[in-house]
């Protein structure tokens, strides 16, 4: 697979408009996991010329190409990351929105056991995990 959102929609055989590329390179400079309106804002900042509507058909396109993944965080709002990244959990701060990005050896190797267990070949998983800050004092 190609290493950019650019060179993957290319690949895919997307049609790239300056707008599309606009939105890919701003999804390529993301370093959390934005929503369309988030998009909107970073992609009108460099093109003022992109509507809010055009980065809800480019997301969307992007999804169903497979080269963004769509998350549901539970806070109302559909959020995109680079799809085919290399696994990771998530663990988000309900009270921030914050998305914190994780691996834990452990965790993997208890749902790897815990699916044998029950009969079954794990191909796959996401894990989400919602909490709130630990008061420290």
């Amino acid at each position: 697979m190609s290493d950019t959102i650019l060179s993957r929609c290319e690949a895919s055989g997307l049609r790239m408009t300056g707008q599309r590329r606009t939105i890919a390179t701003v999804l390529e400079a993301a370093d959390d996991h934005p929503d369309v309106e988030e998009l909107y804002a970073r992609a009108s900042a460099a093109d003022p010329r992109i509507s809010l509507a055009t980065v809800y058909r480019t997301v969307k396109l992007f999804e169903e190409s497979g080269i963004l993944d769509k998350h549901e965080f539970g806070d109302g709002r559909a959020r995109y990351e680079t799809a085919n990244r290399e696994h990771h959990d998530h663990l988000i701060d309900v009270h921030s929105g914050e998305v914190i990005e994780f691996v834990d050896p452990e965790i993997e190797a208890l749902q790897e056991k815990i699916a044998a267990k029950l009969g079954y070949e794990l191909k796959g998983h996401r894990l989400e995990l919602f909490g709130v800050p630990i008061k420290r004092k």
